[in-house]
């Protein structure tokens, strides 16, 4: 289309804030929405429009993007809440949201169905990489549709089309096993340098850029060493991620032993330890909580 597309997002949380800050920015027409009124009118004075309700946004808009908690929220979203039937004919919904493979397939077939276009988006790089605009984003999809938006999605990061529909929740669950599972092993090295009698700040320096070498050691290790659990990606939206790694498995007849065993520690931290919202690197506690019932026993 010759003019910006105007854009509905809705689900303005850690993430969306900063995503949505940054097409606002870049001259884009933009209706806000949030479950808390607050979080969306916070961008009105970047120039972006808060509307009432989902629909309202949806209304009128040639894009619309989700950015909430799970899959439940977003098929809430489109059908209970009436975002599909507000959003016009031959409109494109974006979900860049985390949730099952099978839904996004699910959820593409109903809106074509209705005249509506689909693509799954889901995300990686935490509130840093919305802020910065340097998300990795996974999308599933017609390649046309996601041609027709790769001006939007490269505001906030770097697209890659992975597949057919349900392709980029897929791809996110591969990233958030790898998350999951690098976690568990940075949390396991920092704890053995500190319990071994090293200094586990100067071990992650020593084993930088060594074979070692990651992001999570990097972001993750230096939360650890500062015991900074405030969410860049809270544990709950972990275990969830993990939860829907699981059903993927089973569904393509596969066992995922680590991913499986770093779940159980997840939902111990969740559950056990009251850390739904502390930040992942805080798997940490969990490590710590059962060396201590171990020594203890």
């Amino acid at each position: 289309m010759s003019r910006k597309p105007v854009i509905a997002f809705l689900g303005i949380g850690l993430m969306g804030s900063h995503m949505a800050r940054r097409l606002v920015e870049a001259g884009y027409e933009l209706r806000a929405w949030n479950r808390t009124a607050a979080k969306a009118e916070a961008l009105v004075s970047h120039g972006a429009k808060a509307s009432a309700t989902p629909a309202e946004a949806a209304t009128g808009a040639d894009i619309v993007i989700t950015m909430v908690s799970d899959g439940a929220a977003v098929t809430d979203l489109y059908f209970a809440q009436g975002v599909v039937a507000a959003a016009p004919e031959g409109s494109l919904f974006i979900d860049m949201s985390s949730a099952q493979p099978s839904l996004a397939r699910d959820l593409a077939k109903q809106l074509g169905a209705l005249g509506r276009r689909h693509v799954d988006a889901p995300v990686s790089g935490g509130t840093a990489g919305a802020e910065a605009g340097t998300l990795a984003i996974m999308a599933g999809g017609q390649e046309a549709d996601i041609d027709e938006a790769r001006p939007v999605f490269e505001i906030m990061g770097r697209v890659t089309r992975v597949g057919p529909h349900g392709s980029g929740q897929l791809s996110k669950l591969c990233n958030q096993a790898i998350v999951a599972i690098s976690i568990g092993a940075v949390s396991e090295a920092l704890f053995l340098a500190e319990r071994g009698g090293a200094d586990p700040a100067a071990v992650r320096d020593a084993i930088r850029g060594g074979f070692a070498e990651s992001r999570i050691l990097d972001l993750h290790g230096q939360r650890i060493v500062d015991r900074n659990w405030e969410p860049g990606g809270p544990s709950r939206l972990q275990l969830k991620d993990l939860d829907n790694v699981l059903d993927a498995a089973a569904d393509a007849g596969v066992d995922l032993p680590l991913a499986r065993q770093v779940r159980e520690q997840f939902f111990k931290l969740v559950n056990d330890l009251d850390g739904a919202e502390l930040d992942h690197a805080a798997l940490y506690l969990q490590l710590e909580a059962h060396n201590l019932s171990a020594a203890e026993a």
